[in-house]
């Protein structure tokens, strides 16, 4: 318990933290794959990580694997899914109810790993009282007195730009919220707030980069 407190309270690199999620879903597949064990080597083959930086990373977190032995699959994802917060429920709301919300909210694996989608939003008048996945869509006008009477965990936006500043502000009223936002500009979070940006077209642009970067080095 000592081991794991202070471990707690050392300051992770936001690298360590962005590969996590990585590890819980290949220690998933093992898991599924019925696997008892495995060492950092084999996981270093399977993830593309050096068996160093496989051990460094955990270790900031505890001591999981034991030397000739490796590491218990079922036990350490179990762990790894406490460290990321995802042994939990966590209620979310989705905003904007288009195209990308849709597939969002369609989406399985979000439940699998305690993400449960609880009332959707848009700014459209005509589409409220619609059926958007297996809930009614609301008028963004509810937002406010939604937050204030039931629990929210994560505020999902898929909006234009336009709606995103005052959809901030209703949601700041709520301490220890997060904000998952795929609208095209970053958030700054507020006090109590949590964010994640994401930039679908980013990544896309990240894979231009590099196809075109293995072109160039192939006609050279």
């Amino acid at each position: 318990m000592e081991e794991r407190k202070r471990s707690d309270e050392r300051k992770i690199s936001k690298a360590v933290i962005r590969r996590l999620p990585r590890y819980y879903r290949f220690l998933s597949e093992l898991y599924e794959r019925e696997t008892e064990r495995i060492s950092s080597k084999e996981l270093s083959r399977l993830m593309g990580l050096t068996a160093s930086q496989i051990r460094q990373d955990l270790n900031n977190f505890g001591e999981f694997g034991l030397q000739g032995y490796g590491y218990n699959v079922a036990y350490l994802k179990d762990e790894i899914g406490k460290v990321l917060g995802i042994n939990k429920v966590h209620r979310m709301i989705l905003i904007g109810a288009g195209n990308l919300g849709q597939a969002i909210v369609k989406y399985g694996g979000f439940t699998n790993k305690g993400f449960i989608f609880t009332a959707v939003f848009d700014y459209n008048p005509n589409r409220t009282g619609e059926i958007f996945g297996s809930h009614p869509i609301r008028h963004l006008d509810t937002l406010a007195q939604y937050l204030e009477e039931n629990p929210v965990d994560v505020v999902v936006l898929t909006v234009p730009k336009r709606a995103v500043a005052d959809i901030v502000k209703i949601a700041s009223r709520r301490r220890n919220i997060g904000i998952w936002n795929f609208a095209s500009m970053d958030i700054k979070p507020e006090p109590g707030m949590t964010v994640e940006n994401v930039h679908l077209s980013d990544s896309l642009m990240r894979l231009s980069y590099n196809l075109k970067t293995d072109r160039e080095m192939q006609r050279d």
